[in-house]
């Protein structure tokens, strides 16, 4: 029976608001894609390229890993934090060592926080019909 190859990736996931990402990452050259596009050309505000980068900036391996993500759902800013997480997970994978570092800075630490659904009778999710007096 033949031996199966040894998968150079390190998979992991990552998830914000409705935002999914799937996070792909193999020793390189710091080359980030995201839904075969470049990161820059993807995410055009440089808000979300840093979001992005923050974990491989924390640990000091901004340029030590390529990583490809595919990522579903949700508007820029929840599909940066999710890769963001995903890139977290496969670095603790990668080096149990830099743990500490991305859970003291919240890399680590999932933001659950989703949209309230609107309510019936209401406006909003809280606002409520305004008070008429006659």
């Amino acid at each position: 029976m033949a031996k199966a190859k040894e998968d150079p990736y390190i998979w992991s996931t990552g998830r914000r608001k409705t935002s999914v990402a799937r996070v792909r990452m193999k020793q390189g050259s710091g080359k980030i894609v995201v839904n075969r596009c470049d990161m820059n050309t993807y995410f055009p505000r440089i808000v979300e390229q840093q979001r992005v980068l923050a974990p491989l900036v924390a640990v000091g391996a901004d340029k030590a890993w390529d990583i490809s993500a595919t990522v579903l759902g949700g508007g820029f800013t929840g599909q940066a934090g999710a890769i963001s997480l995903g890139i977290a997970r496969a670095l603790v994978t990668s080096n149990p060592d830099h743990e500490t570092v991305l859970r003291d800075a919240k890399f680590l630490t999932r933001d659950s926080r989703q949209k309230e659904r609107k309510k019936y009778g209401r406006h909003g999710a809280r606002r409520g019909v305004q008070f008429s007096k006659r």
